[in-house]
């Protein structure tokens, strides 16, 4: 059953607990008798008795759905008692008034699926015994040092008990290989938040166009973002937001916000939504003014035409590489017939990386619990194929900062990039952020409805 309630970290908890129970079982089918050992991400201080914002670690998040801090999910295939055990914390009323409601131990079982729950301050007593004779232990050493630490103690007490007959696990597995395998590929649950983060993104994006006017404060624009993700149920946004006005849109991860918007000048606008863990990423790129001018138009026609050309290279079957290579064909051509590069062909320009001074980064990621999301992008020294259930972002870009003596004024400070999200189909794709206008008569006519 869904799991209505909310917990310390108010991420929306809105997906079925069979789901997970799944997620679990087919961890263990790969894991061989051994013991599965996932810490959820550490409370981090911001200042003096202020933590930031927890937020639970993806892959703990992934088999748990268990958004609190301060516990850690093991799992046991073959333990008669039960293999899926949950450290957490106990229900404590006094701090509850201060902190925020919590599971307890009969919450992580009644409405987590835990078989087991015992308390986080009893780990020290019990893990070491769960790893007992258990031949490997699948973790991801590295992630959370302090934890390595504690795990590292566990196995040598372990080991300490070998002459009574006791042996400790001989071997790491990473759980990374495992599990980001898994998280690679999307099932209908995840897709249908993806869709719901997608959508209030869209809202968020639309707004902001709206509102937009010259002699506004790029936090301003920020605010309206931030307005329409907490107005539909985002815990946080997926990743600082980037409103970059001008030469700011010029700076690919520009967050400081804190600059006014000039007539004339675009607006670059990078940001998405989370929803119970899942993240979206859109980004558009329109005039502070409503109106695009000469040269701003030619160069979003450029960065549109190359976005339309990749996702139509985003299909089952088709390599990693091929809605990049495509993007950067048609931003090559672009800036040719701009004059913004000459002499030589257009093969000549890519051969020689002539087009990376004004796109110098990839067309796109894995998009999913993390904005950057994981699995491998080569597989076997080879680009990955596309596969129904893959979801990625499609971004490319140009950029044009100021000052170059070798390039007209005109063009100085344009900045533009568009990006969605694009759910690999089996017949073909779904670009989740559609709804939002990317069009140039389209963004102009939403801009004046504003």
């Amino acid at each position: 059953m869904p799991c209505e309630r909310l917990f310390g970290s108010g991420i929306m908890a809105n997906m079925d607990q069979k789901v997970f129970a799944k997620r679990r079982r087919d961890v263990m089918t790969q894991m061989d008798g051994g013991i599965a050992i996932l810490p959820t991400a550490p409370v981090r201080a911001r200042n003096r008795d202020v933590d930031y914002p927890f937020r639970p670690d993806s892959d703990f998040f992934y088999l748990t759905h268990f958004p609190e801090p301060e516990a850690c999910a093991v799992l046991l295939p073959g333990r008669p008692q039960g293999e899926y055990i949950l450290f957490c914390r106990e229900r404590n009323p006094e701090k509850e008034i201060w902190e925020g409601r919590r599971a307890g131990l009969d919450g992580a079982r009644e409405l987590f699926g835990a078989d087991d729950a015992f308390p986080i301050d009893d780990i020290d007593e019990i893990l070491p015994g769960l790893l007992e004779n258990r031949e490997k232990v699948f973790y991801s050493m590295g992630r959370y040092p302090r934890f390595d630490q504690k795990l590292m103690n566990w196995v040598n007490e372990v080991r300490g008990k070998a002459r009574h007959g006791v042996h400790a696990p001989g071997e790491f597995v990473d759980l990374d290989h495992i599990l980001h395998e898994m998280r690679l590929i999307k099932g209908a649950e995840e897709i249908r938040v993806m869709k719901r983060a997608a959508k209030v993104s869209t809202a968020a994006h639309r707004r902001a166009m709206q509102a937009c006017r010259p002699g506004m404060m790029e936090y301003e624009i920020e605010a309206e973002l931030l307005y329409e993700f907490k107005k539909g149920g985002a815990g946080f946004p997926a990743y600082p937001s980037i409103v970059g006005g001008g030469e700011n849109g010029c700076v690919l991860h520009y967050t400081e916000n804190g600059a006014a918007l000039k007539d004339g000048d675009l607006l670059l606008i990078d940001a998405g939504a989370e929803i119970d863990g899942y993240a979206a990423d859109i980004t558009r790129t329109f005039p502070v003014n409503g109106k695009y001018r000469g040269e701003q138009r030619a160069v979003y026609e450029v960065v549109l035409a190359a976005q339309l050309a990749a996702i139509e290279k985003t299909r089952p079957g088709g390599h990693w590489n091929e809605p990049h290579d495509t993007a950067v064909r048609v931003l090559t051509q672009g800036l040719k017939d701009l004059g913004l590069l000459k002499g030589s062909d257009v093969e000549g320009h890519i051969e020689k990386g002539d087009y990376k001074r004004f796109y110098m980064h990839r067309t796109g990621h894995w998009l999913g619990m993390d904005v950057h999301d994981v699995g491998d992008y080569k597989v076997a020294d080879n680009w990955r194929l596309l596969e129904p259930g893959m979801v990625l972002t499609v971004e490319p870009g140009l950029y044009i900062g100021g000052g170059a003596k070798d390039i007209d004024e005109r063009w100085w400070n344009i900045g533009i990039r568009i990006e969605d999200d694009v759910h690999v189909t089996r017949e073909g794709n779904e670009v989740l952020t559609r709804d939002v206008p990317k069009r140039i008569d389209e963004i102009e006519a939403i801009m004046r409805s504003g």
